[in-house]
């Protein structure tokens, strides 16, 4: 039986007990459990008079200094806001303006994005890492205040601004518990053991890599985390650390194998590869290719992350619930559907603290996600006779077109199976005539050219007659989430700057 605490306790005894393991390497560079201690006891006496509950917004990418600064918030019993690290303008200063923290720590590299944003700095007190001055680093290298009283498992550790793919982000309230449910989840799923090594490109401030800070504290594992994901780069760094788990989320799988096949596809240690967002097409292809084993899930971060696991290798599906989890499927009318048809994803805990409270200053959010003691995740999903949960997409991410709707996830599937396709988006634009019409956004694979007349033809073979776009663009990068989802409400809504099929009579 999983016990319902937080995860700093587990911290500190392992600093305790072997203060010299390995906790993480950053492009080699290792930290130990000893040394993360130490600094993060001295961050958090920087913390104290803020007092409990202090907001400390965090614009910074990967690094020991920023496992310091997690940790540290975590002991003072603060409550960290991580901020994307690629935010500019009106997005960044609306979630700092939102979060009203305390304190802002900050890459120097960092700082002109946020005087630039508009966001009133000099109100709030900020502590510079890196550069010239090197504030954190004066800081980390202080003293250490006696050790102050450990938050309860159902305090805030964070509030986790949502990716807002189509609209404003949400500030996901994120308890201690909530993480450490998290890191047991990623140690079910990945079935993680003494010894293995996690590979991590993913941002510490997006829950995909946060969820991994606590997975050496409940398994003898060590992180191996690197700058940011490269695709073409991804097999010999994860060669050269020896890695054992992979993960992986949105496009990442579909553009790893979209790379150049090469006689070394096999030639590392990688058992598992975890994550969401496999599509089924691929699957057999990304196994026999690489020589790994899909793990799939599906979760949101108002569940503690993770909320099915695919441990049965059912090709296409997410998996069946954790143990703290039970998933029911509900029409429109709120009526549980029967096996094989499609409903919303409704999720229900039987370990209280399990779903997160609410998002931070939005009542309104909260109380459509949040009822009936479940959370309403408005995604698609299909559950089979044996509880196997397949995800079909975001309720909100289609398209009206014709009288019919045409759901986002399933065009992108077939148009990501084109040979000179890396990644693709679509969604609606405005119609001459009825709801709305469909643009796809394509962006070749290196070194191919996209013939606009010949992928329509190709798409018509393949999709139904209403869910062929209308529009076709080309691009050469995606604007993309911490997590390497496409941006789509940053795509041009324009109709003129692409392939037109009405236009050659099509």
């Amino acid at each position: 039986m999983l016990h319902p605490d937080g995860f700093l306790p587990l911290f500190l005894q392992a600093a305790a007990r072997t203060p010299d393991r390995v906790f993480a390497r950053f492009d080699g560079r290792p930290i130990t459990l000893g040394l993360l201690e130490r600094l993060s006891s001295a961050f958090a006496g920087t913390l104290a008079a803020l007092g409990p509950g202090a907001r400390v917004a965090v614009m910074m990418n990967n690094s020991p200094e920023t496992l310091a600064v997690l940790f540290g918030i975590a002991r003072a019993g603060a409550v960290w806001v991580p901020v994307n690290a690629r935010l500019k303008g009106e997005g960044l200063r609306y979630v700092l303006e939102h979060c009203a923290p305390a304190m802002v720590v900050a890459d120097a590299a960092l700082l002109p994005a946020i005087a630039e944003s508009g966001f009133d700095a000099e109100s709030v007190r900020t502590i510079v890492a890196g550069g010239e001055g090197d504030e954190l680093g004066a800081v980390l290298r202080g003293p250490m205040p006696s050790p102050s009283k450990s938050p309860a498992a159902t305090d805030t550790f964070a509030i986790m601004y949502t990716s807002g793919t189509t609209g404003r982000p949400k500030g996901v309230i994120v308890t201690h518990l909530m993480m450490r449910l998290a890191g047991e989840a990623v140690a079910k799923l990945s079935e993680a053991r003494a010894g293995d090594v996690f590979f991590v490109w993913e941002p510490l401030y997006h829950i995909g890599g946060a969820q991994l800070i606590v997975l050496p504290l409940i398994r003898d594992v060590q992180l191996s985390m690197v700058e940011r994901f490269s695709a073409s780069r991804f097999w010999d760094q994860v060669r050269a650390e020896g890695a054992t788990h992979i993960h992986y989320l949105g496009g990442i799988l579909q553009l790893l194998l979209k790379q150049p096949e090469l006689p070394t596809d096999r030639a590392h240690t990688v058992r598992i590869a975890w994550g969401g967002g496999c599509p089924k097409e691929i699957w057999r292809d990304f196994e026999d290719r690489f020589g790994v084993e899909i793990r799939e899930c599906y979760g949101m971060t108002e569940a503690s992350s993770l909320t099915t696991c695919n441990d049965r290798r059912v090709v296409g599906s997410v998996g069946r619930p954790l143990p703290w989890f039970t998933v029911a499927l509900r029409d429109a009318s709120g009526e549980d559907v029967q096996p094989g048809s499609q409903g919303e994803i409704v999720v229900r805990t039987s370990l209280p603290g399990a779903l997160f409270p609410g998002y931070f200053r939005n009542p309104e959010a909260s109380a459509l996600a949040l009822r009936d003691e479940a959370l309403h995740t408005g995604d698609f999903g299909r559950l089979d006779a044996d509880g196997n949960l397949t995800f079909l997409g975001r309720m909100n991410d289609s398209v009206r077109c014709r009288g019919e709707n045409v759901s986002a996830w399933e065009v992108e599937h077939v148009a990501a199976g084109h040979p000179d396709i890396e990644d693709c988006a679509m969604f609606g634009v405005a119609a001459e005539i009825g709801e709305q019409d469909i643009k796809l956004v394509v962006k070749p694979k290196a070194g191919a050219t996209i013939d606009s007349a010949a992928l329509f033809a190709w798409l018509t073979a393949r999709l139904a007659p209403y869910q062929v776009p209308r529009y076709l663009a080309i691009v050469d990068e995606f604007e993309r989430t911490p997590s390497q989802r496409i941006m789509k409400h940053r795509l041009s809504q324009r109709t003129d700057d692409g392939w037109d099929r009405l236009a050659f009579g099509r």
